[in-house]
């Protein structure tokens, strides 16, 4: 059995470190809440990459650590992703649906609503006696339950209120909430996809990807392709097409 008696460096060996334990090993939870902490300013990041937008700048930083802890749990290194290509796309949609979700008054549960005091109290008692903002883990050591249960009342806790689209925010109440909200920004479904598009490519064969290039950066046209490769232009329409099928495969099996 391997036992870890020092932490590696750098966030990528963490996460490398993190895939070869198994599940029981006791070294594991410390382990991952390392990776966690490693990889929190890429959250961070891309929760400020939503500020401005009518939610509280921690409430997207929560949220995007929601979305990043969800990542480094469900993360395998075996599909040929590397991690910064998985994680965004999954901190991104947690986000989202933060935005989707509060939009709607929801009821929230007596118990959530008592987790959730719980859960503010013990970040206050902890940022005191820590000096610092507490971690998810910190705060569920101190209230006796698990991380799954802390991360359930702090999204309670943030469908726990609910403000109109339409209140005014501008001193002569011409301008309402709703005005600050961000349309569909297309860039960021681009961005996910040239995230994926790099690992994507990496299954095509040298050739596949060469006529790729040619055809779609080169610009050339399935004959000066041929001409340029030696093969027929017969070929080169089969070779493409089945290069095109690969990489529709590969990116709708893309995690979102």
């Amino acid at each position: 059995m391997t036992v870890y008696t020092t932490v590696p460096e750098t966030a990528t060996e963490l996460l490398s470190a993190l895939a070869e334990l198994p599940d029981t090993h006791p070294d594991r939870p410390h382990l991952r809440e390392r990776a966690i902490e490693a990889w929190l300013p890429l959250a961070r990041h891309l929760a400020h990459r939503y500020s401005g937008r009518g939610e509280p700048t921690d409430d997207l930083v929560q949220t995007a650590t929601v979305g990043l802890i969800k990542a480094v749990d469900r993360f395998d290194a075996s599909r040929g992703v590397d991690f910064a290509g998985y994680a965004i796309p999954t901190v991104i949609g947690e986000i989202k649906r933060h935005f989707r979700d509060r939009t709607w008054s929801v009821r929230v549960p007596r118990r959530l609503q008592e987790l959730r005091l719980a859960i503010t109290e013990a970040n206050a008692t902890l940022s005191h006696s820590l000096g610092r903002s507490p971690t998810v883990a910190d705060v569920a050591a101190h209230l006796g339950v698990t991380e799954e249960d802390v991360l359930e009342g702090l999204e309670g806790a943030r469908a726990y209120n609910a403000t109109s689209l339409s209140t005014p925010i501008s001193a002569d109440g011409t301008t309402s909430l709703g005005d600050t909200l961000g349309g569909e920004d297309d860039e960021f479904e681009l961005a996910e996809t040239r995230v994926a598009l790099g690992p994507a490519l990496a299954t095509l064969d040298e050739r596949e990807q060469k006529i790729l290039t040619l055809r779609f950066y080169g610009n050339l046209t399935q004959s000066q392709i041929a001409d340029q490769i030696g093969i027929s232009q017969m070929h080169v329409s089969r070779l493409l097409t089945k290069a095109l099928t690969k990489l529709r495969g590969e990116l709708h099996s893309y995690p979102n």
